[in-house]
């Protein structure tokens, strides 16, 4: 079995490099510094288990967790606050709070080892994504992934949202990019007086518009800075004008 260690912190990797001598079934693949090399070695590497550090530089665990289909198996590695542990425990992941003593690492690896890659396991570890991002620190941008690179948006910078299938076109002066989530995702995690729903297929950023003209029968269109027409709904109309006052 492979594993992968991605932590920016020197010790904390020395730390389980040194745990895991215990365990010679499990092979060490890589270690990485941030989440831009650990999704590197995992599409080179892919590895059964990764230890991940939350709180990394350009990009954090669970961001890069996004990134990644299908993730490998996870055991959480962090100095995070009592409240988001109680996030990882009702989700059945396992973690490591730093600083972790021997006991408790082997604890993880021998749930990991009994549990590794199973339904119960990946859908924790996608529940918990789900919760990851109601905070405040995850809810600013958005991270996605176009020709193999990592693309940072910043919240401000969409435009509107669009249904596409299975993912989530946004929108953006810079061009579109794919999301691998579903509208209702975004409705529930996007500002709800800046980003409003107005049809089953749109969200729209509310900065961006310029007019609001009626199209069809209870039916119509805003008309965003970028030129770009989105359709508005009954529902969606009645939501604007509360939003903006009207």
């Amino acid at each position: 079995m492979k594993a992968i260690i991605i932590d920016d912190e020197p010790l904390a990797r020395s730390i389980v490099i040194e745990y895991l001598q215990s365990y010679p079934e499990i092979e060490l693949a890589a270690e990485c510094n941030d989440g831009f090399e650990g999704i590197k070695a995992i599409q080179q590497y892919q590895p059964d288990l990764i230890f991940l550090d939350i709180q990394m530089p350009k990009i954090n665990g669970f961001e890069m967790l996004e990134l990644l289909e299908p993730a490998p198996g996870v055991i959480f590695t962090t100095a995070y606050d009592e409240y988001a542990i109680k996030a990882f425990e009702s989700h059945a992941v396992d973690y490591l709070l730093k600083p972790f003593s021997k006991d408790r690492f082997d604890k993880a690896i021998q749930k990991w080892l009994m549990t590794g890659n199973t339904r119960l396991e990946k859908t924790g570890t996608q529940s918990l994504l789900e919760s990851a991002a109601q905070s405040p620190a995850q809810n600013q941008r958005v991270v996605v992934k176009i020709a193999g690179k990592i693309k940072i948006i910043q919240v401000e910078e969409i435009h509107f949202l669009e249904a596409a299938d299975d993912y989530v076109k946004i929108h953006t002066k810079d061009g579109t990019y794919l999301k691998n989530k579903t509208m209702g995702y975004f409705e529930q995690v996007f500002n709800s007086q800046y980003f409003v729903r107005t049809h089953r297929s749109y969200i729209v950023n509310i900065q961006e518009i310029t007019r609001i003209e009626p199209y069809e029968k209870e039916s119509w269109v805003v008309i965003l800075k970028s030129g770009a027409q989105v359709p508005v709904s009954k529902t969606g109309h009645a939501k604007l004008k509360t939003v903006l006052g009207l």
